[in-house]
């Protein structure tokens, strides 16, 4: 296993070397295309999922297959973007571009205004891609003004976002795990076997000192719970002879439509989602190595932000929902210590071959979800450590532990009872229900409208020299006789 280290390298930071492979470093063919091969397994049905409920709840059955291989598609086409970096649009990371759950119930509801008015499944299409081209710009905008907002977007509100991202996603690994959302058989005890043998393994060859089997921990993980899933007669191949054998994209095959009051709460999450990217990427960076403060980490930001607008503007041009970075790669990246970029140059070459040739994505729809389960959990757990590990370098003195506090606080308190914000209008209900803008939104407040405060200075107390300098005062002044008598060997 060779690797080739570019001249341009940035150089590894102190504790680097628990990375196999650095940013800038060129892996092998066999290596990357394994690690690879690990990220598109973890992030397979979170690209595809959105574009699976929006197809269900719109009735919009005969549309899906196609629908699901342009997710697949320019998945392929973000990624590569976020990774090679063309001008000032992409971060130069390792990240993931996939379908973001953030729009759905904003996308949801276009569907259903021109459902509304008697619309056909290509009409409905046609408003949805046609309003979320439109308002992917606005977060294009906005990504020009994110570095100046630096007393804005501090520590504090990225280690909160972070950490809300990895611990609010925990319920769909555990759901999945006991066999996924409407499941009949929500918990029962081979769903709950399933999951555990695949977290059993990842965390088991995680441990071992060869970087190769580290490195194929998640996907052997997968593998193994897969095989015994299709061994028990969990896994179904029954519907494959339906799935067409080529997808070809053509930009806006539905068409070009736009109605404003579907446009506006598209164009609201669209100034919201630039907060978990920003999340995103600091977490990548810090998986990988990179800085979190200084121009580098700003420009980053700005370019991975701007990344994503351009992304979903592209993937509403061929027929797909918009687009953000991923949190779960950033746990594969933690997982397999391979945080070269041009590994994403594999990522994207595999969703584009999906997307384009669907027979090969079903095989992967049919891997059972606890399998998926026990490898996100770990994933999403590793999400909210590296936002953990933010706040206290940041600092967790009185301010600060108050804005975490009441963040956390509220992102899980609706992540937990959504049912709270039921009597509210539906526009506010569409911003405010998801766990993470709630949470970005409160950090944000509470970091711009509390007075900063000094942290109370460490003290200097020390044991040992404090003891001497009392045993030293007590000696001067001829009070030490007795102290000495306990203290001196019989």
């Amino acid at each position: 296993m060779t690797t080739t280290r570019t001249p341009n390298a940035t150089a590894p930071s102190a504790g680097s070397n628990d990375l196999i492979y650095q940013l800038d470093d060129r892996p092998a063919f066999a290596p990357a295309l394994f690690a690879a091969l690990q990220h598109v397994l973890a992030s397979f049905v979170g690209i595809i999922t959105p574009t699976l409920i929006i197809g269900s709840v719109l009735g919009l059955g005969a549309h899906v297959p196609y629908l699901v291989s342009m997710a697949l598609f320019v998945s392929g086409l973000g990624t590569f973007v976020q990774a090679k970096r063309f001008g000032p649009v992409g971060s130069g990371l390792l990240c993931l571009q996939g379908t973001s759950f953030g729009f759905l119930s904003v996308i949801l509801s276009a569907g259903f205004i021109v459902k509304g008015r008697g619309g056909s499944e290509e009409e409905i299409l046609s408003t949805i891609f046609g309003v979320c081209f439109c308002a992917a710009f606005v977060e294009i905008a906005f990504s020009q003004f994110i570095n100046k907002l630096r007393k804005v977007i501090t520590p504090v509100v990225t280690g909160t976002i972070i950490c809300l991202m990895g611990l609010s996603l925990i319920k769909v690994a555990m759901t999945d795990i006991a066999g996924g959302f409407g499941a009949a058989d929500l918990g029962a005890l081979h769903h709950l076997g399933l999951g555990a043998l695949v977290l059993g393994t990842i965390v088991a060859l995680n441990r071992f000192p060869s970087q190769v089997v580290r490195l194929s921990a998640v996907i052997v993980g997968l593998l193994m719970g897969f095989g015994v899933a299709w061994f028990t007669g969990q896994v179904d191949f029954a519907n494959m002879a339906e799935v067409p054998l080529v997808s070809v994209p053509l930009p806006f095959k539905y068409g070009f439509s736009f109605d404003w009051v579907a446009f506006v709460p598209i164009a609201v999450i669209f100034l919201i989602t630039p907060l978990e990217t920003a999340g995103d990427l600091t977490a990548n960076s810090i998986i990988s190595k990179q800085p979190v403060k200084g121009p580098l980490y700003l420009r980053r930001i700005k370019s991975g932000v701007l990344a994503d607008g351009c992304n979903s503007a592209v993937a509403a041009m061929f027929n797909s929902l918009p687009m953000t970075t991923f949190s779960q790669n950033n746990g594969v990246i933690q997982l397999t210590g391979v945080a070269s970029r041009y590994v994403a140059f594999y990522i994207a070459g595999i969703l584009v071959l999906l997307g384009l040739f669907p027979a090969v994505g079903a095989v992967l729809q049919l891997m059972p979800k606890p399998v998926l389960g026990g490898a996100t959990l770990i994933m999403f757990g590793t999400v909210a450590v590296a936002g953990i590990k933010i706040l206290t370098e940041a600092g967790l003195h009185r301010r600060n532990v108050l804005i975490v506090a009441i963040s956390l606080g509220l992102g899980l308190g609706v992540a937990g009872v959504p049912e709270a914000l039921s009597q509210m209008p539906d526009a506010l209900k569409n911003i405010f229900g998801s766990p993470i803008t709630i949470g970005a939104f409160s950090a944000i407040l509470l970091n711009v409208f509390l007075p900063e405060e000094q942290p109370e200075q460490e003290s200097d107390f020390e044991p040992e020299a404090q003891l001497h300098s009392v045993l030293q005062s007590r000696q001067d002044a001829g009070l030490d006789d007795g102290l000495d008598a306990v203290s001196r060997p019989s």
